[in-house]
């Protein structure tokens, strides 16, 4: 009888279920449920509109989509809930709620149902910016230690400025609020019964570190008087280290979902990091790019190193025995997107169709040819503000140098060599930090489907570029992780990391940089970083202005 685990995935529009056999390491089954809610951006369920730059969730929607793909994969896949060894969650983080004492979200309550702080944050909620800019305010001015771990900056995508702004913007939900928690603990803590708190999403997205703590008391009372109790109830006191074990699936959970009461839990991951084991890398000096709407960066080290410009550093945030580093880019995917619905002219709409392929394709095949530089466009990657390395979302897009000859083609490759221009100036902050980036990879969709892009990719950063040997990274890294609730002899691998070295998958492609487009593209990049300095640090007050002129 086959052994396997079962990785739940939890992205920004839906949840994947995967079954993996932890014997062979075929991924037997995977199904996907859409949220019926989506991204809540300009309104509540019931109308109640919504300010600028939110973006908000429904926690039902990840309930009910999860049972109906966890259904899916053991019916299509035949295989018994008794042969599932364990489960194991990944989801976007930070993706906050606040709920009560039982874990039951404000939300889902008749009294909050019109509130908008009472549901869920999305990880690309963008409202607390103000807040963030306190936080790193204040904790520059009293020379806080946690500030370094985090390259100098913290986000508005954060936990601790998504607090702030329920503070500051509704006091009756912070106060009502037992817990302030990542969605990913809340589904582990409604699949076992028991509240769980990962070390992974406190030490990236918390501030929490695992010999430090949270930072004072007296600081997020100095930061609003309405946080002194942050840290002492609302955000957990235990914070579990990847690959362990959360508790076992309740008997209510077991019912629902179809599988066996006490089935193995494992503490939930942020579903980027989860992406490190299902491509195998268990070792430094790789950097893994995961590709989707935004790009995360991550790598592993037996350091601990305060590099500049990036998200964060937390020992055992990624695989135990590692020091675990994130970087990344907060618009990508979304940026093709973006252009696609919106600034494409009618013909090229009618093209599409009459060759009857997609937008994206099209744009392909419209620069077939194209050599880089040829554009004569250099475009900066801010459409939704900057992650790494300048943490700051009051930024902006820009593209510079369009004619009258610009064409839409045009347009799209700029974008892409941005997006590739951002990565290559995260490579360089690690370098530059006493990170080396020795090897370069890459998952998610955008790395499976893009060959123009990825070829770009290689170009600008010169490095070659291997990709993850499944469409899943997130889910399968999740159902590896399971094997560290199951335990070894139940899993028949030694160590966890033993289990990520023999079940990590690459595909076997590979993008190669071609010399030739990248003397071009160092050219190009050394304007890119000018813009940046320019743009970005020297003269930010230019965006800054604009955008708050918009908000007014």
């Amino acid at each position: 009888m086959g052994k396997y685990t079962l990785g739940l995935d939890f992205g920004t529009l839906s949840v994947r279920a995967l079954l993996l056999d932890v014997e062979t390491g075929e991924e037997i089954c995977c199904a996907e449920s859409e949220y019926a809610h989506g991204v809540m951006e300009r309104e509540l369920p019931d109308g109640t509109p919504l300010g600028f730059e939110w973006a908000l969730q429904h926690p039902q929607d990840y309930m009910e989509s999860m049972v109906q793909s966890v259904h899916t994969v053991l019916r299509e896949s035949a295989v018994s809930p008794q042969q599932v060894l364990g489960i194991g969650v990944d989801f976007t983080s930070c993706t906050m709620l606040p709920v009560l004492d039982d874990g039951t979200p404000l939300c889902c309550l008749k009294e909050y149902e019109s509130r908008a702080h009472a549901y869920v944050k999305l990880w690309k909620h963008h409202a607390a910016q103000y807040c963030a800019d306190r936080l790193n305010e204040l904790a520059e001015k009293t020379k806080q230690p946690f500030l370094k771990r985090y390259g100098g900056k913290i986000s508005c995508e954060w936990m601790v400025p998504k607090a702030m702004q329920i503070a500051q913007e509704d006091p009756g939900i912070y106060a009502a609020a037992g817990r302030l928690i990542e969605a990913g603990d809340w589904v582990v803590w409604q699949l076992c019964g028991k509240e769980s708190r990962s070390a992974c999403q406190a030490g990236y997205k918390a501030l929490w570190n695992d010999r430090e703590g949270f930072p004072s008391e007296e600081f997020f009372t100095a930061l609003h008087p309405l946080l002194s109790d942050l840290t002492r109830k609302k955000l957990g006191a235990r914070h579990d280290p990847i690959g362990t074990k959360a508790g076992g699936l309740s008997a209510g959970m077991a019912a629902r979902l179809g599988l066996c009461e006490a089935t193995p839990v494992a503490t939930a991951i942020i579903d980027a990091h989860a992406s490190v084991a299902s491509c195998g890398i268990a070792d430094s000096g790789k950097m893994l790019m995961i590709m989707g709407t935004s790009t995360c960066h991550m790598m592993l080290s037996e350091q601990e190193v305060m590099v500049p410009g990036i998200c964060g550093v937390v020992r055992g945030g990624i695989l135990p025995g590692f020091y675990g580093y994130e970087a990344g880019q907060s618009c990508v995917g979304d940026h093709f997107s973006w252009f696609l619905k919106n600034c494409l002219p009618e013909h090229c709409v009618r093209q599409a169709q009459q060759q009857g392929i997609g937008l994206h394709e099209l744009m392909r095949r419209r620069l077939a040819g194209k050599k880089p530089g040829q554009t004569g466009l250099l475009a900066l990657d801010w459409w939704n503000g900057v992650r790494s390395p300048l943490m700051n979302f009051d930024l902006s897009g820009v593209m510079m140098g369009m004619t009258l000859a610009t064409q839409p083609e045009d347009m799209y490759m700029a974008l892409l060599e941005a997006t590739a221009y951002g990565t290559r100036s995260i490579i360089d902050a690690f370098e530059k930090g006493g990170v080396p980036v020795r090897e370069l990879y890459a998952a998610g969709g955008i790395a499976a489907k893009d060959p123009l892009m990825m070829q770009i990719y290689a170009d600008v950063t010169g490095c070659t570029i291997r990709l993850s040997g499944s469409s899943q990274s997130g889910a399968r890294g999740a159902a590896i992780l399971a094997l560290g609730a199951a335990g070894p002899a139940a899993a028949g691998y030694s160590s966890l990391l033993d289990a990520v070295s023999a079940l990590g998958r690459l595909s076997g492609v590979q993008y190669i940089p071609k010399p030739e487009n990248t003397a071009v593209y160092e050219q190009l990049y050394a304007l890119y970083s000018r813009m940046q300095s320019l743009l970005g640090e020297e003269h930010s007050y230019l965006m800054k202005t604009l955008r708050a002129l918009r908000t007014q």
